[in-house]
């Protein structure tokens, strides 16, 4: 009878430990203030801060309540996945399986994303098994280009 315990542990362990090293990691950025190119000043440095990202299932711009024609959105009809909070720099890092998801982060109660792909998917990205996916997030609400 131990050995069929200790068989049974050694299975879920190895199904766990395959998604756990599956996910996405990276930095989300605030821009803001003039972003225009100067001879005189040279380009500002996006600051990372500390936000919630909000992980959703991938979400094409026919399946969101679109605020006028920005990058906001006050309602997402796809199943949100997960949430993680950054940390004082902007970075973090998720567990996640395979799959194809899409990244907001809110203002002012407002889902924010600004990337989208040919499909009109939503700030896309991958996480394929076995991988962490980088991800670079700029909240660039206020900035002026």
């Amino acid at each position: 009878m131990p050995l069929l315990a200790l068989g049974l542990l050694a299975l879920t362990t190895s199904n766990d430990m395959g998604c756990s090293r599956s996910g996405m990691k990276g930095h989300v950025y605030l821009v803001k203030g003039n972003q225009m190119p100067s001879p005189d000043r040279p380009p500002s440095t996006p600051q990372g801060f500390e936000t919630e990202l909000f992980i959703y299932e991938l979400t094409n711009l026919e399946q969101v309540t679109r605020v006028g024609s920005t990058s906001f959105y006050s309602q997402i009809n796809t199943p949100l996945v997960k949430t993680i909070k950054t940390d004082a720099s902007g970075a973090f890092s998720i567990k996640l399986p395979p799959g194809n998801y899409s990244l907001f982060v809110k203002k002012d109660g407002n889902f924010y994303a600004n990337l989208f792909d040919a499909k009109n998917n939503i700030y896309p990205v991958e996480v394929l098994t076995g991988k962490y996916t980088d991800v670079e997030f700029r909240a660039d609400y206020d900035a002026v280009y």
